[in-house]
């Protein structure tokens, strides 16, 4: 039977002999029966027709030739034409496994890729995201800070807002990470609980050199005592590579009360809270203690030789306890510094004297004095300013003294092991 076929198909001029019918009896069956056994319905005479005609169609050679045999055409015809022939519905059965396997291996990829860092010290493992850690027996806290493109200036290293900002941020982790933080801003829960907080009343920042974009900073921070009723805090900034000094800042702070916005004594309490953690020790040896003058304070803008006025906070430098953060103050004071030093000099420290705190509502005015002096040992000049920021109806809110260096030149740079 498959010869005949077979030859019918090769040979469609001697059709193959069709079987014969059996006679009537025991063993006569229908003509219509399928393979199962069963009668046909009537409808497949027409498929059996059907089927004929296609294989008389796959009979005829292709006239125009295309390298494709009369019988593959024939094939292709007698699919229905309900169903378009596209490139997926022609793809074997295996395709979709094949596909899925595929997608997991690149997911697994680009996991592995992602992971697949190499840090350039072993101590970066532990704080791989920044998020700092309790180190040197519990004492001091250290965190790391990428320099964001949006923290530089316009000679492409970072601004000294942006290093006083990790400052504060350091601080805050700290408290943090050590389980003391209550409900306020740094505050401790037995501060909490008597609405207190912290405001910092003191303090001089030691700049050797700016980081860049994309530069990673190592910052550690501790605390101390600081008389019967303050706290210190201290912090030094070094490169996380090179291990290079960048800042050493130091700082002193007293309690207020939320409620009056008085100065207010240290409950024993909150000391028993905060004293396992102190430090004895101190990121600035030799502390820039000298009395900063007093300027002018009256409303005469003439009587300093440089003067911004109509300053006025914004919300955004509002803080949670609601008044301006200390950060902002430092923006204000350079404000009235000339331009001359802005461009041509970097600051190389700064002291701060905060006298009151600055309120959403006020309005101030920055005054600055330049002074040029020369150094005997090396012959250069030495350019340092007295700032002096105020409220507009007269008292003084901020004083400060600021040296500078020209930009270019190197400090002397001082290499700490992070591991002091």
């Amino acid at each position: 039977m498959p010869a005949s076929i077979a030859a019918t198909a090769f040979f469609p001029g001697s059709p193959a002999p069709a079987p014969a019918a059996p006679k009537n009896g025991l063993a006569e069956r229908p003509e219509s029966l399928d393979v199962r056994g069963v009668a046909a319905k009537p409808g497949s005479s027409s498929n059996a027709v059907r089927a004929g005609k296609t294989r008389a169609h796959a009979a005829v050679p292709k006239v125009n030739g295309g390298g494709k045999s009369a019988v593959a055409d024939g094939e292709h015809e007698t699919m229905p034409s309900s169903v378009p022939r596209t490139f997926y519905n022609q793809l074997p059965d295996w395709s979709m496994l094949l596909a899925a396997i595929t997608t997991i291996f690149l997911a697994a990829e680009k996991q592995w890729t992602l992971l697949d860092w190499k840090p350039r010290r072993p101590d970066m493992l532990t704080d791989t995201f920044g998020f700092g850690r309790i180190i040197h027996d519990g004492l001091m806290f250290r965190q790391n800070f990428s320099i964001r493109s949006y923290e530089i200036g316009a000679d492409r290293t970072a601004s000294i807002e942006t290093m006083m900002n990790h400052l504060q941020e350091t601080a805050l982790n700290h408290v943090k990470t050590a389980g003391l933080l209550g409900d306020g801003f740094g505050s401790t829960p037995e501060m909490s609980k008597r609405n207190l907080f912290w405001v910092v009343s003191q303090m001089q920042a030691i700049v050797e050199r700016y980081p860049c974009w994309g530069d990673t900073v190592e910052v550690d921070t501790w605390v101390s005592a600081n008389g019967k009723n303050g706290m210190r805090r201290d912090w030094h900034i070094r490169d996380s590579m090179t291990g290079h000094t960048i800042l050493k800042a130091t700082s002193k702070w007293v309690m207020m009360n939320k409620l009056t916005r008085k100065l207010a004594r240290i409950p024993d309490e909150v000391r028993t809270e905060i004293e396992p953690y102190f430090f004895e020790r101190s990121a600035i040896v030799d502390e820039d203690n000298r009395k900063l003058p007093k300027l002018p304070e009256d409303k005469s803008t003439t009587a300093a030789k440089y003067v911004r006025t109509g300053l006025t906070p914004r919300w955004a430098d509002l803080d949670i306890n609601q008044h301006v953060n200390n950060v902002k103050y430092i923006a204000w004071i350079l404000e009235s510094a000339p331009i001359s030093i802005l461009e041509n000099h970097e600051l190389a420290s700064i002291v701060l004297d905060y006298k009151r705190e600055c309120g959403r509502d006020s309005v101030l005015q920055s005054h600055t004095n330049v002074h040029t002096d020369c150094n005997s040992e090396s012959g250069e000049t030495i350019l340092h300013c007295e700032h002096l920021l105020s409220l507009e109806s007269g008292p003084t809110m901020v004083k400060a003294r600021t040296m500078w260096r020209p930009k270019g030149t190197k400090a002397q740079e001082t290499v700490v092991p992070s591991s002091l």
